[in-house]
């Protein structure tokens, strides 16, 4: 059936699900838009449709085969250009698979709180919450960081959300608010188009650090300088900052007051002081240098560099 899409939203348009769609999608992304041949560097966008495949929802429900993708890619190489896009495009496709393979391998414990090698340097446990303020101010997009509110936003209103985007929301949710992971996978689940558990799961407990590597704390004002750096994303969805200047938009509450009064945005009535600290420290100790060395070491090498490549573009390939 055909579904009616946000505005805003980086779905195609006139988005719906079953074969026939994904199939057209498909062949216009790849062949009529040419949009393969510089995936690699656009991959990592925030606004528009063509950023990224957008091929997840038909995947996650069967409509469209890793398999298809993966020959039309062969058959893009030989008719036009094999480059890093086209590697990527099948090296995404093949983490997804290793996410099922790793859900295969650690069943149920994928589920758990302390996921599948969640403890601390010493054998210690993490500290988490489910601090009801954090939770509610993170999942409806007001908690005072303009990317993390833009992000949760555009998923609450379109069921669908950049790749970049789920890689800063799950590092600030279980790292820098230390709230429970499951939370933040569960409500994933509850709105994403492109659902399916194990890329989810797996994907969730990567992020919080918990399969055993290094851990990858996001510094989200970062971030949002890098990746949306004139802030046209964080006006897209937070309309509240939109004449913020752009010195500050990525960071409005280092206004001083009379810029405040000058762009007519009040931090703190407007929109939101950051509900945590944004030099806000983890409450856990990171994994030592000494400990990632040696880590290298052991006999899931090769699987952890994949996930680590996998991390980079937040191991949520279910957002191909």
């Amino acid at each position: 059936s055909t579904r009616t899409v946000h505005p805003n939203s980086s779905l195609p348009k006139g988005y719906r699900g079953g074969e026939t769609f994904a199939l057209h999608r498909a062949r216009q992304w790849i062949w009529d838009r040419d949009m393969l041949r510089t995936y690699f560097d656009t991959r990592n966008g925030l606004i528009g449709e063509d950023y990224s495949t957008k091929f997840s929802p038909w995947l996650a429900c069967g409509s469209l085969s890793p398999r298809y993708v993966a020959l039309e890619c062969r058959r893009y190489e030989e008719a036009r250009v094999a480059n890093k896009s086209t590697y990527w495009c099948v090296f995404e496709l093949l983490v997804r698979d290793y996410f099922r393979y790793f859900a295969a391998r650690h069943g149920r414990r994928i589920f758990y709180l302390h996921g599948t090698a969640g403890r601390l340097e010493g054998g210690a446990e993490r500290k988490w919450n489910r601090n009801p303020e954090l939770i509610a101010a993170w999942r409806e997009g007001r908690t005072g960081h303009p990317l993390i509110d833009a992000s949760m936003r555009e998923l609450g209103n379109t069921g669908y959300l950049s790749n970049r985007g789920r890689q800063n929301v799950c590092s600030y949710l279980s790292i820098d608010m230390s709230v429970d992971w499951r939370v933040g996978a569960e409500f994933f689940e509850s709105r994403l188009l492109d659902f399916d558990v194990c890329s989810n799961y797996v994907n969730w407990i990567n992020g919080a650090g918990l399969t055993g590597g290094r851990l990858n704390r996001f510094n989200i004002t970062k971030q949002s300088r890098d990746w949306d750096e004139k802030g046209e994303y964080l006006r897209l969805w937070v309309p509240e900052i939109r004449n913020v200047p752009n010195q500050y938009i990525h960071s409005p509450w280092e206004m001083s007051e009379t810029a405040m009064e000058e762009c007519g945005v009040i931090i703190g009535s407007d929109y939101p002081f950051p509900i945590i600290s944004p030099t806000a420290n983890c409450e856990f100790k990171r994994t030592s240098r000494k400990q990632r060395d040696t880590s290298k070491q052991d006999k899931f090498d090769s699987s952890r560099r994949m996930k680590s490549l996998a991390v980079g573009t937040f191991c949520f390939k279910s957002e191909h």
